[in-house]
């Protein structure tokens, strides 16, 4: 059974570092694309970044490139948004879910429970 399980938010003061995890299970990463998603309240969830089944392909939103980074582990089934230089308006629940990457990120899977990222001093 395909399940993927985000962790590693928190509550960072502006211009910190957080890494989030997404450990899969149920399927090897290159089986799919996988991507992050973010949802602030009262907004709408959006693409933010997203890795292909090679790992050779990363895609950014435009309000985080420079500052996020998407990698992943294959052996230990891990994919991981390193998130730099945090401002107030990254803070959102962060997902991961199977996708596929492109110019507009499409979520293909199941959404989990996320896990908050609050950016505030």
């Amino acid at each position: 059974q395909l399940q993927l399980v985000e962790s590693g938010g928190g509550l960072v003061q502006p211009g910190g570092s957080l890494r989030l995890s997404c450990t899969v299970s149920g399927m090897t990463l290159n089986y799919d694309d996988i991507g992050w998603f973010r949802q602030a309240p009262g907004k709408e969830r959006e693409g933010v970044s997203c890795i292909n089944t090679s790992g050779g392909v990363m895609t950014y939103v435009d309000s985080v490139k420079g500052r996020f980074s998407i990698f992943r582990d294959i052996a230990k089934k891990t994919v991981y948004l390193q998130m730099n230089s945090l401002k107030p308006e990254d803070t959102a629940v962060y997902y991961c879910i199977t996708s596929r990457c492109g110019a507009t990120m499409r979520p293909l899977g199941s959404w989990g429970q996320g896990t908050q990222v609050t950016v505030s001093s």
